[in-house]
């Protein structure tokens, strides 16, 4: 099997590069955690001392937060194992997982791990999903539908009654909303009435705590019950669980920060709508993406590959995609007022030297 394609670590590729780095393939936030978070880890007494494997204080703090009873919340190590705890609950091998491409590369390769058959259902030319076609799709052997919304890397939202459709072919359907607090909604509203949706947040986006792994879902009691069982115990370290709490008691301070970056993605997506040879898609979450028009003019041409090297070489990082539905593509992630500066001068200075 082909591996994940993570991300470089920032200091590894400060020290290839020699210079510091612009970081905007990544998606994460450049506000960092709030400073409550940072506090509670400096003072932190017990980090000699396993966690609690059933995270009740997290779960309480989220309850609050999301206003679920803490009977229908998993905390996990990153909304990866939430994926990952999905598939091993409903999935043997050989049974089919429906995926919308593109769309999070985790979901076919958790899928492959767990030994499932994966079954694509290429996303509509505007990123909606192909629900006729999804319900096409769905065999004896289904079991398991994952859809991201906002989607990474599209920034697209799925409309309710897409999932609501999906909720009705009798799978079940995970709705990743990872990138939820950037959005203007939610379909969390559902799970009261529909015991086959789970929905999968993260602390690693809006409160910068990426580095310590923090995700928890949304799903029936009985659902979250079969998670907490074959979960493992100690799944979410002490340090990621002081910091979730400690950011939930700061959430007005991390809100702010999130309409910074949704004010900083509108500029960004205005700027770069203004270069020509770039196609901007409308995005909800924390990034844009962006199809690089091979162009040529007096003697130029430039390609999205031409266009990541480029920037690379001058410290700004942006992910680069080839695969079906995202050639010529660039995700970039929504970063400082300083960051987008840097990055249209590296644009600029890109399609000056090709």
């Amino acid at each position: 099997m082909r591996g994940y394609d993570p991300i470089e670590p920032i200091d590894v590729l400060e020290k290839e590069l020699g210079k510091r780095i612009v970081k905007l393939d990544g998606n994460e936030n450049p506000y960092m955690s709030s400073p409550t978070a940072r506090d509670v880890l400096a003072r932190f007494p017990y980090y000699h001392i396993y966690p609690d494997p059933l995270q009740r204080n997290l779960r309480e703090a989220l309850a609050a937060y999301t206003g679920f009873s803490p009977e229908n919340i998993v905390a996990a190590n990153g909304s990866d194992e939430i994926i990952d705890l999905v598939l091993r609950l409903f999935v043997r091998e050989g049974q089919e997982v429906l995926n919308f491409p593109p769309t999070f590369g985790m979901y076919p390769f958790l899928v492959t791990v767990c030994g499932g058959t994966l079954v694509n259902v290429p996303r509509k030319g505007d990123f909606s999903l192909d629900v006729p076609g999804a319900r096409a799709a769905v065999t004896a052997q289904s079991r398991v539908a994952f859809v991201a919304s906002p989607n990474n890397p599209t920034g697209s939202v799925t409309s309710e009654a897409d999932v609501r459709a999906l909720l009705d072919l009798g799978l079940i359907v995970a709705v990743d909303e990872a990138y939820y607090e950037f959005s203007a909604g939610t379909v969390a509203g559902l799970v009261a009435q529909h015991p086959n949706l789970v929905v999968i947040r993260t602390f690693s986006k809006w409160a910068g705590l990426a580095g310590l792994r923090v995700g928890y879902c949304l799903c029936h009691e009985k659902l979250a019950g079969h998670f907490l069982t074959i979960k493992q115990p100690y799944n979410v370290n002490v340090a990621g669980e002081a910091a979730a709490i400690a950011s939930l008691q700061d959430v007005d301070y991390l809100k702010v920060n999130v309409a910074k970056l949704r004010k900083e993605r509108e500029r960004l997506c205005g700027a770069l709508s203004a270069i020509p040879w770039l196609q901007v898609f409308p995005s909800q979450a924390n990034f844009v993406l962006c199809k690089v028009h091979e162009t040529s003019s007096g003697g130029k041409v430039i390609t999205a590959k031409v266009v990541r090297d480029g920037l690379r070489r001058r410290g700004v990082l942006v992910r680069f995609y080839e695969t079906p539905g995202l050639r010529d593509c660039l995700r970039i992630s929504v970063g400082l007022p300083e960051d987008t500066d840097a990055l249209l001068a590296g644009l600029k200075e890109v399609w000056d030297e090709a």
